[in-house]
């Protein structure tokens, strides 16, 4: 389990309080502390959790010194924030559908948002996330992994660890992570997989703009791999011989692997 945060005391105890209160504990909670000034990381302590520090602030390099740490212990990341706050089943839904299906690599889902307006509310989970959801599904071929909501397993991570920005701290992590994935690393999701999160980011228009224009950013930092030409799975024509072989001018790059 891994929480980056920076300066979220307060949310960050509300959601160590829900971890606590799983039906199915975490074997590791780790709390990223990016360069935090206020008492995160005291918070994560006396929630018995583990903290690395990360002093590089930036969503993507807090998280990825998480993921990084967390391969030395299980063999499934899951990923929430600070303001993340998991239904009691969440872990529990986690591993039963990894268990059930071993081809399964990323799993992730929606969001409930609090805190807000009743029309942010709607206008965030329908919109920001649901749109989110809907466009790079199209664009991608495979669903946007929300970085509040999802889970990998260690594979995954290892897989494309060398390969995203994650010093990039202008960019959005969970769609940078999402653009090097591919269908074969089994990504998928759960509607039903829902995360109450804070509503912070659709409560002022410089807020919402400043992230919709990192969506923007994470193609441009990627570029071409984010491309749809290059998201294709390769195609496949028969040989003289009557076996399947990759048809060489569908054939993408090798992805940077």
């Amino acid at each position: 389990m891994v929480i980056p945060c920076r300066n979220d005391a307060g949310y960050l105890d509300a959601c160590l309080t829900a971890l606590a209160a799983q039906t199915h504990q975490p074997d590791v909670v780790i709390v990223v502390d990016n360069a935090s000034t206020d008492a995160s990381a005291a918070v994560a302590r006396a929630h018995d959790a583990v903290v690395a520090y990360e002093p590089s602030i930036g969503i993507w390099p807090a998280a990825a010194r998480g993921y990084d740490a967390a391969l030395e212990q299980a063999d499934l990341i899951a990923r929430l924030d600070a303001d993340s706050r998991p239904h009691p089943d969440w872990i529990a839904r986690l591993v039963r559908a990894f268990v059930s299906d071993p081809t399964l690599g990323v799993l992730t889902g929606g969001a409930e948002f609090y805190g807000g307006t009743p029309v942010q509310n709607y206008l965030g989970e329908r919109w920001y996330i649901g749109g989110g959801h809907y466009w790079i599904k199209k664009w991608l071929g495979i669903p946007l992994v929300f970085g509040s909501n999802f889970a990998m397993r260690t594979r995954v991570w290892e897989r494309v660890r060398d390969q995203v920005d994650r010093g990039n701290a202008r960019i959005h992590d969970d769609l940078d992570l999402t653009i090097r994935l591919r269908s074969s690393d089994g990504v998928r999701y759960d509607p039903q997989l829902r995360m109450p999160v804070s509503a912070r980011p659709v409560q002022t228009l410089s807020g919402l703009s400043r992230r919709v224009f990192r969506v923007a950013s994470t193609f441009a930092a990627s570029w071409p791999e984010g491309a749809r030409w290059r998201r294709a799975e390769p195609s496949r024509v028969a040989s003289a011989s009557g076996e399947w072989m990759p048809d060489s001018d569908d054939w993408a790059p090798e992805y940077g692997r």
